[in-house]
């Protein structure tokens, strides 16, 4: 019980100290949250200028965890992510050692600036320590210190140059969040704060590593009643054209469906948002919350979708209200 309490008065704090340097997007910071919160990683999609770096930059600090930055350029290698072996000298005896200097990646919060700007090899680079949390260079395995998170942001407009990221890699992703404009209140505040002042308000860590480790082992704790694992395994069964769960809307649009990782990271993800909101039992209502970050970088729409303008989160919104329906009807029967 003290640790539900330490989770909930943590929570708060940290919000508190985002909201100095962050203005609107509580939704997209409950999302980086979550993530964090569960262990994952988040890829964060938005225009220039809406604040991506800065929001990461800013959580890391409230969670008190070290951060870490990788501007990704078309020339970049992954021995400048992972890190690489030099040669040492001994003055004295001649003696020559190999000797690991570590990269960026060796951080609690990694993040992967601009991700979609180079190439494959070194996209690929981040993903045994997205998902083993080690590094290997040279044959030998290098450990990363948890709790470790990627968040990695690309640029939604500029795609001359830019290197898609492979659907394997997409899928080791928690959630995709779409970073949008302010609303003008919001804005009218950023201005104003932001050109009256020379330097950022600080921020004051709430949390230690070892606190995000705990409160990672109490979410895993909170039940799910077998009727909204279910629900949640359904919904993303849906998703898969052939299943005979799929509805139209899906036969239609859908090339790929989500995989069974999906279902994990949104039941999981839905324990999380259970606690956020000061509940013990995870609902029907927190799958459905988060059926958009967690779906639309792992369902692929083709071509009758791209002629009807049909993008992925028009196609879940639908897929969510068909299957709602079917489940009114058959509880109505």
């Amino acid at each position: 019980m003290a640790l539900v309490e330490s989770f909930r008065d943590s929570l708060d704090r940290i919000r508190v100290e985002v909201a100095k340097v962050i203005i609107g997007q509580d939704e997209v910071v409950d999302h980086l949250l979550l993530t964090l919160l569960v262990g994952g990683h988040c890829l964060i999609t938005g225009m220039p200028g809406t604040a991506k770096t800065l929001l990461v930059r800013t959580l890391a600090d409230a969670l008190g965890l070290t951060f870490k930055r990788i501007q990704f350029t078309p020339d970049l290698m992954p021995s400048d992510v992972t890190g690489t072996d030099i040669i040492e000298e001994d003055i004295t005896t001649g003696h020559r050692t190999w000797t690991f200097v570590p990269g960026p990646i060796f951080g609690n919060v990694l993040l992967a600036d601009e991700i979609n700007r180079t190439p494959p090899k070194t996209q690929s680079a981040l993903l045994e320590a997205m998902q083993e949390f080690s590094v290997t260079v040279r044959g030998h395995h290098h450990s990363i210190e948890r709790p470790f998170f990627v968040l990695a942001t690309q640029n939604p407009i500029e795609l001359e140059g830019t290197y898609p990221l492979p659907e394997a890699q997409l899928d080791r992703f928690l959630f995709n969040v779409i970073l949008d404009y302010l609303t003008g209140d919001d804005e009218v505040k950023v201005v104003n704060r932001f050109t009256t002042r020379m330097d950022i308000p600080s921020v004051e860590a709430c949390t230690t590593p070892e606190q995000i480790m705990k409160f990672q082992w109490l979410i895993r704790q909170v039940p799910v009643a077998e009727t909204v694992n279910r629900f949640a395994v359904d919904l993303v069964r849906a998703t898969r054209p052939d299943d005979p769960l799929a509805p139209d809307v899906v036969r239609k649009y859908i090339q790929y469906g989500a995989s069974v990782r999906a279902t994990m990271f949104l039941t999981l993800a839905a324990k999380a948002r259970a606690l956020m909101k000061g509940r013990y039992h995870v609902t029907r209502d927190d799958i459905k919350a988060l059926v958009l970050p967690v779906l639309r970088h792992r369902v692929l729409t083709n071509y009758f979708a791209e002629s009807d303008n049909m993008d992925v989160d028009k196609v879940l919104v639908q897929l969510l209200e068909q299957i709602e329906s079917a489940g009114v009807q058959a509880r109505a029967s």
